[in-house]
This record gives structure tokens, C-alpha cells and sequence, in this order.
């Protein structure tokens, strides 16, 4: 019988590679799916001024159906599945960091610290310009103007295509603010995401060892360690 009473922390060399990328990816994009619709109702509940255009959640949901169809809800979806690569992007620092750092000490703590820390700066580097031009795209709509860009069409009075709005929104964050445009809050994501990650994990590790320590201690007195899968 498979003795389940330890916490087994898994390591990077433990890890099948393809299948953990595969996987991670197809699972984050079903997340994603589900949720951007309500991702971008929120960015412009929060940026339209007072209830100029929406009165509440449902009431952006029927309009913007009513407006743009369902694609209405996905407005710089396309842009914004570029921020799967800062997920992966963000294990892999975090496993790497913490396997070099374990040479120059074994203490699970020091290790989850910096490797937290190290893995919310790189995905935060990547996800930043993405976020800034997503949001942009998200703004997008019919008729009057939410935010500080706005989508060109072409000269039929047609819609842009997706990349093409993408292209668009890029140069006018150039022109308007230089590559300093696509770093906006950039600065507060850090302060926001690098303390939580560098935090999360040492507990994270302090409370695996914790249980096992428990576990152990059980055994050791012959008390039975109840099944958390019961």
C-alpha cells in the first residue's frame, strides 16, 4: 500500500518537461477562455467615468453583446494568450533559481525566496507590455471613445483585423510615450507580485515540512494518520 503520510516536494529534475509544458499551457488557455469576458468587463467598468456607458456587470455583458456579438467579449484575446509564455516563463525561473541557488545553501527558505522573487520579476517583464496593449484593445468599441487610443479603420469604413488593431494600438503607445509606454505600472506590478511570490513559497515549503514532521511524529507513536482523500 503506498504510504501517503509524507509530503513529496517535487523537483525540477523530476519533472516530465514536454508533458508539463503541454499541459500547462492547454489548461491555462481553458481558464482563460472562461474568464476574459468578465476580465474585460471589469477594465471598463473601471475605466468608463461614473456609469456614462455601463450600469453594472450584466448590464456591460448585454450591451456589449448587443454592440460587437460575442466577439465583442474577446477584444485583445489573441494579444493577451501571449501571457501563457510569462507562466511557464515563471516555473521555469522559479525550478532553475532555486536549483542554483541550493549550492550555495540547502535551507528551503533561502532558496523559495529568491527563487520567488526571481520568477514574478521575469514574468512581470513579459507580462507588462502584453497587459498594456491587451487592455488598450480592450477599450475598443463602437461608437464614443473609451480610452487614450482608438482603433483606425480602413478607408472602406471596415474594421481592422485582429493583428491589424494590434499593430495599430503598438505604434500610437510608441508614438504617444516611446517604449517607456508599454512599462506603465510596470513599477507596481513588482512591488505588488515579487514580495507575494518571495513569501508564498517559503510557507509554502514551511508547512509541507511541518505536516511531514507531524505525519512522522504520528507514526513513530503508532497513531494512525487520518486519509486526507477519505
Amino acid at each position: 500500500m503506498e504510504d501517503k503520510r509524507n509530503i513529496q516536494i517535487i523537483e525540477w529534475e523530476h519533472l516530465d518537461k514536454k508533458k508539463f509544458y503541454v499541459f500547462g499551457v492547454a489548461m491555462t488557455m481553458m481558464i482563460r477562455v472562461s474568464v476574459y469576458p468578465f476580465t474585460l468587463i471589469r477594465t471598463r467598468l473601471q475605466v468608463q467615468k461614473g456609469k456614462s456607458l455601463y450600469h453594472g456587470t450584466f448590464d456591460a455583458f448585454i450591451k456589449i453583446l448587443r454592440a460587437d456579438g460575442v466577439t465583442g467579449l474577446y477584444r485583445g484575446f489573441l494579444v493577451n494568450t501571449f501571457t501563457l509564455i510569462s507562466g511557464q516563463c515563471y516555473v521555469t525561473t522559479y525550478e532553475l533559481t532555486r536549483k542554483f541557488v541550493a549550492d550555495y545553501s540547502q535551507s528551503n527558505t533561502v532558496k523559495s525566496l529568491v527563487a520567488g522573487g526571481s520568477a514574478s520579476l521575469v514574468a512581470q517583464s513579459i507580462t507588462v507590455p502584453i497587459d498594456v496593449v491587451s487592455q488598450h484593445l480592450m477599450m475598443q468599441r463602437k461608437g464614443e471613445k473609451m480610452g487614450r487610443f482608438q482603433v483606425r479603420g480602413n478607408p472602406k469604413g471596415q474594421g481592422v483585423v485582429a493583428f491589424g488593431q494590434t499593430k495599430d494600438i503598438i505604434r500610437q503607445i510608441l508614438r504617444a510615450d516611446g517604449l517607456r509606454g508599454f512599462y506603465r505600472g510596470y513599477v507596481a506590478s513588482l512591488l505588488t507580485y515579487i514580495p507575494n511570490s518571495a513569501v508564498w513559497w517559503p510557507f509554502y515549503h514551511f508547512y509541507a515540512g511541518m505536516r511531514a514532521s507531524y505525519c512522522c511524529g504520528l507514526s513513530r507513536c503508532g497513531a494512525q494518520v487520518p486519509d486526507p482523500q477519505a
